[in-house]
């Protein structure tokens, strides 16, 4: 597909394309070039704090407590699980390209994870995720969650 103003071509030209100069030593390239050239680089990432909250009928503790240490060892950046017979609350660190992808993938980690740490079928009930300097800012005015200490699997 080309691209070019709108209207009938201007006479003696046959077709247009756009093209874009390139601050580097690579000349002109038109606009295929250049898209092609930016689906090879990997966008950039992000980390984002995320609080994830669960909840749904009674689990048994040992049970819930089980399923929610396989998550955390099938998910590396998980930071801490909290956790009662019918809620829990699972903080990590997400890498993402945006807040829109970090929440998707968000959502669906419990789903996912579901059969595979023998999660109990809850529902999520709550979401907020924010950026690594909002966090960082939050915890410096003495406000916002916690510092995930201890780190790992524990009751309210």
């Amino acid at each position: 597909m080309k691209r070019g103003r709108p209207g009938p071509i201007s006479r003696g030209v046959a077709e247009r394309a756009l093209v874009s100069v390139d601050s580097g030593d690579s000349g002109a390239r038109t606009a295929g070039e250049q898209g092609a050239a930016q689906r090879d680089e990997p966008p950039a990432t992000r980390l984002w704090h995320v609080t994830l909250s669960v909840s749904g009928p009674h689990t048994p503790l040992p049970e819930l407590r089980r399923g929610l240490e396989q998550l955390a060892h099938d998910h590396p950046f998980l930071l801490t699980s909290r956790y009662a017979g019918d809620h829990a609350e699972i903080r990590y660190w997400e890498e993402a390209r945006d807040l829109h992808d970090a929440a998707a993938i968000a959502l669906r980690l419990w789903g996912e994870h579901r059969a595979t740490a023998g999660l109990p079928p809850w529902e999520t009930v709550g979401l907020e995720v924010i950026d690594r300097e909002t966090y960082h800012q939050r915890l410096a005015e003495g406000y916002g969650p916690a510092p995930a200490v201890p780190v790992g699997v524990h009751p309210f």
